[in-house]
């Protein structure tokens, strides 16, 4: 029943990756509820190096997190984000988060995903070691991006590879974007301040 299950799931969120456009947007209503945590309540491995890394570091910073993917059709956004870190990255900090619920995209190990991520994209920004995004083994920092009674107001998942959320200086969520954004597109721009 739970293989059932999980492939349900899958299937499920691939159709709605595929046929995501980019209207897929959430922005937190002015009446939410109140935030169970913050993004200041969580630590999280490094990519390589197994380092824990407590995310209230980035206190005062607005931040980015996206699940991404070295085998999907918007793997090329590690360029676009890449350049976007470092014309803003400080004032708004990308973290990157490898998952392989879509398709199998992600299959590498750490350190495969790492060197990808270097040679191919130069990516300089944090990268986090592999998790998963939805489903029964959903990463706990993606269990509050996702379910609006830890976060306040917002209930999407990723529905494919590249998901956007933006969390403010406080540590809130503040929007979530389809795989579709980029970080040159309007809508974006003005929900980070840019």
């Amino acid at each position: 029943m739970a293989l059932l299950k999980s492939v349900l799931i899958m299937m499920t969120t691939l159709f709605t990756g595929i046929f995501a456009d980019k209207s897929e947007t959430a922005v937190k209503p002015a009446e939410s509820m109140t935030a169970k945590q913050t993004l200041y309540d969580f630590k999280v491995k490094s990519l390589v190096g197994e380092k824990t890394i407590d995310l209230s570091k980035y206190k005062g910073k607005k931040v980015v997190i996206l699940n991404v993917a070295s085998k999907c059709g918007y793997t090329k956004q590690y360029a676009d984000w890449e350049k976007f870190n470092k014309e803003h990255g400080d004032k708004v900090v990308v973290l990157g988060f490898p998952a392989n619920n879509f398709g199998g995209q992600e299959p590498g190990t750490s350190e495969e995903i790492a060197t990808f991520c270097s040679k191919t994209y130069g990516v300089s920004f944090p990268m986090f070691e592999k998790v998963s995004v939805l489903g029964p083994d959903q990463a706990p920092i993606y269990k509050w991006l996702s379910t609006k009674e830890l976060n306040g107001w917002n209930d999407k998942v990723p529905t494919w590879n590249f998901c956007k959320y933006v969390i403010n200086e406080k540590g809130e969520l503040t929007n979530f974007f389809a795989s579709k954004i980029l970080p040159t597109d309007a809508e974006f721009l003005t929900a980070v301040g840019i």
